[in-house]
């Protein structure tokens, strides 16, 4: 099976332009492809990890990834998806933040001569003349094609500001640079960037003649894989400092059982003919699939070693729900008590386990929380100081489990 038939199976190509002409490319490793990464935090999160897996799979077939930094297209922000504007960052916030992608991204693709390359679209969209850029590339674009474009449609209603609008601009002259100066072919990006692609197609053959060869397709759920980066308390972070591992492990030990085949397909590098088995898996088989999940992910992203260490845990946990070293812990200050006591809500705000304290109340009265094996029942409880004296247990429905000290 050809690389490109894989990706099919494996359910990650939605769209694409000359299908037969980029299957070949791609399954003979002559595709020099980009997919590009907004730096918007310090961190890569699990919303990016199908793009990075695809980088890796790709490159083992041979061809050519380029990791796009946007540290220009992040001066601006990307509209796609969003209902508002994007916060500005600094210049040295940007580049703070990309170089800890690339540190992340080591772990998956191999940079060097003739490998992988990381560039920063900085390197030339800080430079561009902007009435230059107007009378070059800004003649190539319709602006009622734009409007057309979903990105742009759904924020019309709350207001768009030129800033956003000239995104897809930039993000064409991208792919227009890249094939100019990498021998960049082909870009790959999520459903979401859809449009802003095709227009990089198209600004390549305005420019440089219908002979020109750029390649478009996008993955099919990498729109999705950007909310799966959210969860109730915040994001699922690639970096150890922000997301142990343990948590890590966690997260994919208890996605939805309706996703569990479709994540292990999608994202893990098991052959096809052991995942295509468990196909027909139910009830206590699904448990041993998101293991196998769990597992597989945490090992690529944190090695094979902190991956034994989080599912050890998780079982010792799961079966004694008792404490653990691995345990994810959260350590206590002066600050956080009023009177040596701190009220539950504040606990599992602290603790990571809910976003605010509405959150928290619904888990409460929910009866999905219990401190020091004892079961919660009402949201304004306090606890005392001396609960955290000893080892203190936090339980979060059946799953999750936390440790609290001084």
């Amino acid at each position: 099976m050809g690389i490109y038939q894989e990706l099919v199976d494996r359910g990650l190509i939605a769209q694409v332009t000359n299908e037969q002409e980029i299957k070949t490319m791609i399954d003979n490793g002559k595709a020099t492809f980009y997919i590009g990464f907004d730096p918007t935090a310090d961190s890569l999160h699990v919303g990016h990890f199908m793009a990075l897996c695809l980088m890796k799979r790709l490159q083992m077939a041979g061809n050519k990834p380029i990791a796009l930094i946007g540290g220009g297209t992040g001066m601006v922000g990307d509209p796609s998806g969003r209902t508002d504007m994007r916060s500005m960052m600094t210049v040295e916030t940007i580049q703070h933040n990309c170089d800890c992608f690339k540190k992340q991204m080591e772990r998956f693709i191999e940079f060097g001569e003739g490998k992988a390359q990381m560039v920063n679209n900085a390197d030339w969209l800080m430079n561009l003349n902007y009435i230059e850029l107007l009378r070059d590339v800004g003649s190539c674009f319709s602006v009622n094609n734009m409007l057309r474009a979903e990105c742009y449609k759904q924020r019309m209603e709350k207001g768009l500001s030129f800033l956003e609008f000239n995104y897809m601009i930039m993000q064409s002259y991208d792919f227009y640079y890249l094939f100019q100066h990498y021998g960049c072919n082909m870009q790959f990006g999520g459903n979401d960037q859809w449009s802003n692609m095709l227009f990089g197609t198209e600004l390549i053959r305005r420019k440089l003649g219908k002979d020109a060869h750029a390649m478009t397709i996008t993955l099919l759920l990498n729109s999705e894989g950007k909310k799966m980066g959210k969860t109730a308390a915040g994001a699922v972070w690639l970096d150890p400092n922000k997301t142990s591992p343990y948590d890590f492990y966690q997260y994919w030990r208890n996605v939805d059982d309706a996703d569990v085949l479709k994540c292990i397909r999608m994202l893990t590098f098991l052959p096809l003919e052991q995942i295509n088995e468990m196909d027909g898996w139910e009830g206590a088989q699904l448990n041993r699939a998101k293991e196998i999940l769990a597992y597989e992910l945490t090992a690529l992203v944190h090695g094979k070693e902190e991956a034994d260490k989080a599912q050890d845990a998780a079982k010792s946990i799961f079966v004694s729900g008792g404490s653990s070293e691995n345990m994810p812990t959260t350590k206590l200050t002066d600050a956080d008590f009023i009177n040596e006591e701190i009220g539950v809500l504040t606990l599992l705000v602290k603790c990571g386990l809910a976003a605010s304290n509405g959150e928290a109340r619904k888990l409460v009265q929910g009866g999905g929380v219990s401190v020091a094996g004892d079961k919660i029942a009402d949201p304004k409880q306090m606890l005392n100081r001396s609960v955290f004296e000893n080892e203190c247990i936090i339980k979060k429905g059946k799953k999750t489990f936390h440790k609290a000290t001084l």
